[in-house]
């Protein structure tokens, strides 16, 4: 198991500048990835006042061994959707003026659509704050549910994204309450549906992935009309969550972006530090 960070992994300090937009986040009563993820990249983020909201609560009703979001206890099944957090975080991105928004959620199986409907109202309502509004989103995959991903995309989103995470192979021991071959079948729903919406979607490296069997992740996403990729180290966010196998350098990252372009991925972004959400606006303009 890997320990020490390498050094291009160090994170930098926080600023005034990114404390203060975590103050604003905090009193408009939403929450972001960023936080709760724990996300490595925040500093920087906050300081351009780059954010990525997270819907449907704090709690996720799966347990992802990599992930740092609460996971499912006494709470199961949660509580019902908030009506008040569409109208929360629209209010939120007018208040600070983005020009690109970030959304995405816990997963919530204890909910019929699957938090469908607080996407696409959330994303309505965005579309009302003024003309030319980019918005992302990064979505669970419904259990499948072809009606959920619909509303979704009826709401005209930009990017949908939805992550495969990791290689197939790894699914059992690190995504049990996933599948691999469903979230494919996600992404290639999405871009059959909605032609003009650009897909995206992510992986994780270091989890003990064969360095074929990411390119064979990668051939896959292709397949399903993926646009954008981003690939990034994994980090374990505790001592109680799946281990690090190892820390891929640089150089490893940038073989993978001259593959991702060679497949005909329209930007790929990776890099011991990028996310899924990572320079998003970037990424869609490229």
């Amino acid at each position: 198991m890997a320990a020490k960070l390498p050094s291009w992994l160090r994170q930098e300090f926080v600023d005034t500048r990114a404390k203060e937009l975590a103050r604003r986040l905090r009193e408009s009563g939403v929450n972001t990835v960023c936080q709760e993820a724990g996300c490595p990249n925040i500093n920087g983020c906050f300081r351009q006042r780059k954010v990525t909201f997270l819907i449907l609560g704090d709690t996720c009703s799966r347990s992802c061994r990599f992930c740092n979001v609460k996971k499912p206890a006494d709470w199961f099944p949660g509580p019902g959707e908030d009506s008040a957090e569409p109208k929360r975080v629209s209010d939120c991105v007018r208040a600070l003026g983005l020009d690109y928004v970030v959304i995405t959620s816990v997963t919530r199986d204890d909910l019929a659509d699957g938090g469908a409907a607080v996407f696409a109202q959330t994303v309505k309502l965005i579309r009302k704050i003024k003309a030319g509004i980019k918005i992302e989103l990064l979505i669970p995959d419904f259990q499948g549910k072809a009606s959920s991903l619909l509303s979704v995309l009826e709401a005209g989103p930009d990017v949908v994204g939805h992550n495969l995470e990791t290689v197939p192979r790894l699914y059992p021991e690190v995504r049990p309450q996933a599948d691999y071959r469903l979230s494919l079948a996600v992404l290639r729903k999405i871009k059959e549906c909605a032609p003009q919406v650009t897909v995206k979607s992510s992986l994780m490296l270091g989890m003990g992935e064969a360095p074929a069997e990411v390119i064979a992740a990668m051939r896959d996403l292709r397949d399903c009309g993926c646009g954008i990729l981003t690939l990034g180290q994994y980090l374990a966010p505790s001592a109680r969550h799946y281990p690090v196998k190892e820390f891929i350098a640089p150089g490893k990252f940038s073989d993978y972006r001259g593959i991702g372009e060679r497949l005909g991925f329209q930007a790929v972004l990776s890099a011991p530090t990028a996310r899924s959400s990572y320079q998003a606006e970037e990424l869609y303009n490229a």
